[in-house]
This record gives structure tokens, sequence and C-alpha cells, in this order.
């Protein structure tokens, strides 16, 4: 038995395919967990949600902000979907898109396993948050995602503000704010005010802003936390954190990170795709 976690696919089968045959990965005893953005980008983002749908329960997929904006746009007239770009558009329009986004819409934001001493998330979490107060924020906003009025939602959640997540946030504006930790951050303050406009590797941030996972004083978390969605950072292991986004997409790499073994262990899939000017996967 083997548990892997994989970084961002953001569309990118063909390299899937080739690091699941990689890992030697046996359906009837290994498990993948999927640190979120299965779409987008990467031309191929129908063959990934029919790939990982059918691996069935031994997968486990948190959501990232580009499998929220899939759902989004799942959400709105068939003329608004008509617009997004084509590899959206093969999802939307496939035979099985109801099934598809049923599946993703129910996928959790974060995914708890203590008997590995692992938390899943797509990109972070505020510094507040304790194990506790993540998987309760999480939970709140997987449920209304999976309510009967979850198109509600799915409308209202983009947007900036609010930048930070408090306790005595209520309604939309609280789930906005949860969404936005869980799905977009990279940097904040000290009071977890999350700096967007921030993506580049760390030492190009402005003063006064820290990557998510070196705000000082944050609290203790007693679980380890493997996450992705900051490929400028590349692969990250220290305080506790495994990032593991490695750009695939943008020419970088598909990573899978083992965790259930004493040490973590990493297989690394390089991509054969262009890297856009600026970026840098060394």
């Amino acid at each position: 038995m083997a548990v892997w976690a994989i970084g961002d696919i953001q569309g990118c089968y063909d390299e899937l395919s080739r690091l699941i045959d990689k890992l030697g990965y046996d359906p009837a005893r290994d498990t993948l967990w999927f640190c979120g953005d299965l779409v987008n980008r990467g031309g191929q983002s129908l063959e990934v949600l029919r790939l990982v749908k059918s691996l069935g329960e031994r997968t486990v997929v948190t959501l990232g902000n580009h499998d929220l904006s899939l759902l989004a746009v799942g959400a709105r007239s068939e003329q608004d979907q008509a617009k997004v770009n084509a590899e959206l558009r093969e999802i939307l329009f496939a035979p099985d898109r109801a099934e598809l986004l049923d599946w993703l819409r129910r996928r959790p934001l974060l995914h708890s396993d203590r008997g590995l001493n692992m938390m899943m998330v797509h990109a972070g979490l505020a510094p507040s948050w304790d194990v506790a107060r993540a998987e309760s924020v999480a939970r709140e906003i997987e449920a209304r995602l999976r309510a009967d009025d979850h198109a509600r939602l799915l409308k209202q959640m983009f947007g900036n503000k609010p930048d930070t997540w408090t306790p005595r946030l209520r309604g939309t504006e609280r789930l906005r704010a949860g969404i936005n930790v869980l799905t977009r951050m990279r940097y904040c303050d000290v009071r977890g005010r999350i700096a967007f406009s921030e993506k580049g590797m760390p030492g190009t941030q402005r003063p006064g802003v820290y990557p998510w996972f070196e705000v000082p004083g944050q609290s203790r978390r007693d679980l380890r936390i493997v996450c992705g969605h900051w490929s400028t950072l590349g692969r990250f292991c220290g305080l506790g954190v495994f990032a593991i986004d490695t750009g695939c997409v943008w020419g970088g790499a598909l990573t899978a990170m083992r965790i259930d073994a004493e040490e973590p262990q990493f297989v690394v899939l390089k991509s054969d795709r262009p890297t856009p000017p600026g970026k840098s996967f060394d």
C-alpha cells in the first residue's frame, strides 16, 4: 500500500498518466491525493476529470481555485458558458458534464488524515487557524457547495474583499474569505490579510507580507500540510509544510510525494511543455 500526493495538474493529462505509471500505482491497494486545480490551461482538462473520477474511492481531491472557477461557469447560462476558453467549453458541453461537475462540486476544500499526520489543502491556512478551525471553516463552505442552492454561492464567491478571515464575518463574505484563504493565498501579513498581487518566489514580495507558512506568531498545528497552488515557489519542504506545485503546465514538472513513508519520497515527471518568459523551474 502507498499513499501519494500529487501537485497541480491543470489539464495536463498526458503527464498525469505517465506519472501514475511511473508510480506503479495499484488501484486495489494505493491511494492518490490531489492538491487541487485539476483543470484549465493544459488543454486536456476533460480527460483529467474523467481519469481522476474513474479512480474511485481510493482518491482524495481538494478543490483549487481553477476547479471552483469551472463550477462557477457551469452555474451560468449556456450562452455565458459558450464564451469561456475552448478547454473549459469541452467540459461544459460534454455528454457527461452533469456527472463530472456534480462529482467535482462534492470534493472537499481540506482533507485531514490523523493516521498519516497529514492535512491537504490547495493553497494555505490563515495565521490564526489551528487544525480544528481550518477544518471547521472548510466544512462550512463545503456544506454550502453541496446544498441545493449551491449556485447562489458559486455566483457570489469571487472577489478580493474581504481580504482577511475573521470569525466575525457572516454570510457570503464569510464564505468568500474562507475560500480565498484555502484556494488563493500565497502571501499575507501578520493579521492574515491576503496579498493577492504577490505571486513570485519568496524574497520578491513587498515588505510586511510573508509566505503564509512563515507568518510570525501563527497558530500551532499538529498536522503536517501538503499543498499546491504556488508554482513559482516550486517544491518546498519545511516548517511542517510540503508544497508540490512544480509548474507542470508551465514547462516545469508534475510531482508526487509519498506521504505514508517514514520520510517523504518524491517522484518527478519532467514536463515537455514550453516555459513562458520569466518562469524558471530549475
